[in-house]
């Protein structure tokens, strides 16, 4: 079998990571099928991810692994994890409470582009929580 048919149709999970040593993660809500968030993983990330059942991902903005729930309590529970048919991008089907979104939403897509605008959003969603109740100020 060539390389790339054992990839797309074989049973090694052999997640192909981009030049930067990341894969993207969508995670779905398990229940309801709402997309939740878009995030990325590295190797650790999605090792931690496996082991543990909760969802772990890499920040690439603060270049360090983050537990999905660790300051607002709103964990990711995973499912399951789909492997697309290049394995260069997995969806996490994971059980959630309330507020996946840092902003107080249940998902990150709470906004969407207003009918017949090319440069309008209009909301979509409402929210489900405060974020300011959640996420304390950090102090020096």
């Amino acid at each position: 079998m060539a390389a790339d048919k054992k990839i797309e149709l074989g049973l090694d999970f052999t997640p192909k990571f981009d030049n930067s040593g990341l894969i993207t993660a969508i995670a779905q809500d398990a229940a309801t099928g709402d997309v939740l968030m878009v995030a990325y993983m590295n190797a650790e990330a999605l090792g931690l991810t496996v082991k543990s059942g909760n969802a772990v991902y890499f920040s690439r903005s603060r270049q360090k692994l983050w537990r999905k729930g660790e300051e607002s309590g709103h964990v990711q529970k995973v499912e399951n994890i789909l492997v697309d048919c290049d394995q260069d991008c997995l969806i996490l089907k994971v059980r959630v409470d309330q507020g996946q979104c840092h902003v107080g939403y249940q998902s990150c897509f709470y906004r969407a582009v207003e009918a017949g605008s090319e440069n309008r959003l209009e909301f979509v969603a409402e929210k489900v929580y405060e974020p300011e109740a959640v996420y304390k100020p950090k102090s020096n």
